[in-house]
């Protein structure tokens, strides 16, 4: 009488329909004259492995993109080239922090020496004998002048940073103060200015 009901369609069809929509979409999207996919490309493109069928030769690859980065950034600490450079050192700002410092001459370029002289002299000098009390004081005195030497340096450089990019970027200012802590031809990235060279 009322004729039979058509059957429900399954799971598989219902996902292959969902499948064809959705490409029908996206070339829709695209634009008109673009062949819709057959369903053995839909078919194959679900099928895709997760994971490399040869993980041997993925991994080797994989550890030379890596030997390849490092090898980049080790001349871009030699270079200053901006784009291979460590996420700390990139920016402008990190940049003339650098020059800066660079450019300056610094106390707590000596310090490391002078705490090395300090242990030397300690192991030789017994710590009851008069002398070891100049030596002791005589450290404190170089730490002191490092301490000042930094602070004025930290307070020059948040200055010339405000000049030139109107506010200063967090933990800029701290870099400069730390780089200039350490000896001038041990810095990374290595100084590309020479001493009075001052950035504009």
């Amino acid at each position: 009488m009322f004729g039979r009901k058509k059957e429900a369609p399954t799971a598989q069809q219902s996902i292959d329909q969902q499948a064809a929509e959705a490409a029908a979409r996206q070339d829709a999207a695209l634009g008109k004259g673009a062949p819709t996919p057959k369903r053995k490309a839909q078919e194959a493109a679900r099928k895709r492995p997760l994971v490399p069928e040869d993980r041997k030769a993925s991994k080797a690859a994989e550890r030379q993109a890596i030997q390849d980065q490092r090898t980049k950034m080790r001349q871009a600490l030699d270079t200053g080239d901006e784009k291979f450079l460590p996420l700390r050192d990139k920016g402008p700002q990190k940049r003339y922090a650098r020059d800066y410092v660079d450019a300056r001459f610094s106390l707590g370029e000596y310090l490391m020496f002078g705490a090395l002289v300090f242990v030397i002299i300690s192991l030789i000098v017994p710590a009851s004998s008069e002398q070891m009390v100049y030596v002791l004081g005589g450290f404190w005195v170089m730490f002191l002048a490092v301490f000042v030497d930094v602070f004025i340096l930290s307070r020059q450089l948040r200055k010339k940073l405000t000049g030139k990019f109107g506010e200063v970027e967090r933990g800029t200012v701290w870099y400069g103060s730390m780089r200039s802590l350490q000896f001038r031809k041990l810095r990374l990235p290595k100084p590309l200015v020479k001493r009075g060279q001052y950035p504009s």
